[in-house]
């Protein structure tokens, strides 16, 4: 299967607990995660945060379990969040969205465009 190629969108959400409080240090945030999606083969297309994080990724590798994934990357951003603000809590659970590849541009728009989107909430 040396051929074989698949490329999925995966818009994914996950907020603050209670949505409350912001993300402490945002930009070193997605540099970490950036690192760690990169180790799984996970090309992140964008990713935004204020009250809540949200993440593009365009998955390269067939052999890439979705769940599993989302999973890891949450978890080792609430380790490294709790380094750097102790008690910091994401919600329960996460959303995740298929996206086509015709609307790539589109999501990608849209998760630039959250920090504006929050301010006005």
């Amino acid at each position: 299967m040396a051929h074989t190629h698949t490329s999925n969108l995966i818009h994914c959400v996950f907020s603050t607990k209670d949505q409350r409080n912001p993300i402490p240090e945002p930009t070193r945030l997605w540099e970490y995660v950036g690192g760690i999606a990169r180790g799984k083969n996970i090309l992140l297309l964008a990713g935004r945060r204020n009250c809540k994080s949200s993440s593009s990724a365009d998955r390269i590798a067939a052999n890439v379990d979705a769940v599993q994934d989302w999973q890891e990357l949450k978890g080792n951003a609430s380790r490294w969040l709790n380094d750097v603000k102790p008690g910091f809590a994401w919600q329960q659970g996460y959303s995740a969205f298929s996206v086509s590849q015709s609307h790539r541009q589109v999501m990608i728009d849209y998760i630039d465009r959250q920090p504006e989107h929050h301010a006005q909430m």
